[in-house]
């Protein structure tokens, strides 16, 4: 017996075509809306609180990106949970390019090792914008202690195991983790003293409570040139342009010391690439002007603006660096 290929009813018929049309008409809808873009504010959400050096690098930006969107950019601080409450709330949000992250190195590339379980996923629920400026970290030292480079630290260090501390912004920050590269690629043995942020770390350092100090250049140059804190050396690339007199980790023997603290902006995945594009456009022309350029160099802030494919590479290339650091040193958050 011959079968006949079976022809769909009109009512199969009427609801394909309603879903060809609707699907249409969203997509449509979709390109409109990304060819208008913006058409209202914008919201950078910032994780940490107000105040401090990386709100001060998000604004500074932000001002000149909305000049050149031709809309207002909103900060709205999210403080808590070392970052994460912030970022948890961009990875949920619509992916319209109206709501965007302030993303830290510590929150996205750290966290998810130190923390037994994230409500976002770093690569997955975000669209890279562009790093807009790496962070110059610096090891300091109280005067009275016996060590005016790296290279004296880590031999004083070694004939005396477990007798020196280092402060640090707290558990699981970049400066924690720098101090924890160090103490893995000495092979030395340094106790972690860990504050909730740097006000209190920097004036027990000046005290002498606690005579080690990883942290940005900017929180401690002023206390550098008064002759409160000794610089043993900037854990970047080159010497920073704040204290040009300070040597590197890697002029101090450890090949391929660095550890910078990066500041980024991105979107929530699955925005529409057209708006990443102007994003990207707008905020690497906002770092360019003088007044961007002149307020990062008092913050000690090296300003970046690369693609936002090379800012995912960077994301995935750190976490692979620091998740090696993390497991090594054993540290839980909870």
């Amino acid at each position: 017996m011959s079968e006949h290929p079976s022809v769909p009813s009109p009512c199969r018929a009427i609801r394909a075509l309603a879903c060809a049309l609707a699907s249409l008409s969203l997509l449509l809808g979709n390109t409109a809306q990304a060819q208008n873009y913006p058409e209202k504010p914008v919201r950078i959400v910032m994780p940490f609180a107000p105040g401090g050096l990386t709100d001060n690098v998000v604004r500074v930006m932000s001002a000149k990106l909305a000049e050149r969107l031709g809309q207002q950019v909103i900060i709205d601080s999210r403080p808590g949970a070392n970052g994460n409450i912030g970022t948890q709330v961009v990875a949920q949000s619509a992916p319209d390019g109206y709501t965007l992250l302030a993303g830290f190195q510590g929150t996205l590339v750290i966290n998810p090792f130190i923390y037994p379980k994230l409500p976002f996923d770093s690569v997955a629920d975000f669209a890279p914008i562009t790093i807009l400026g790496d962070g110059t970290l610096i090891l300091v030292a109280h005067p009275s202690v016996a060590a005016n480079n790296i290279r004296e630290l880590i031999a004083l260090a070694k004939s005396k195991p477990g007798s020196l501390s280092f402060a640090s912004t707290g558990t699981g920050s970049t400066s924690h983790l720098t101090g924890e590269l160090l103490k893995q690629r000495a092979g030395i043995d340094m106790v972690h003293v860990p504050y909730k942020g740097g006000g209190q770390a920097v004036g027990d350092a000046i005290g002498g409570q606690v005579p080690l100090l990883f942290t940005s250049v900017s929180t401690v140059a002023q206390h550098i040139k008064a002759g409160k804190l000794r610089a043993l050396g900037v854990s970047a690339a080159r010497r920073s342009d704040a204290l040009p007199d300070v040597p590197t980790f890697i002029e101090n023997g450890l090949p391929d010391f660095v550890a910078s603290s990066w500041i980024g902006l991105l979107a929530p995945a699955k925005t529409p690439p057209s708006i990443i594009a102007r994003l990207h456009r707008d905020a690497v022309a906002a770092l360019q002007t003088p007044e961007v350029r002149e307020r990062y160099a008092l913050l000690g802030i090296d300003p970046v603006g690369n693609t936002p494919e090379q800012y995912r590479d960077r994301i995935r290339t750190d976490m692979a660096r620091w998740e090696k650091v993390v497991r090594q040193a054993k540290i839980r958050l909870e």
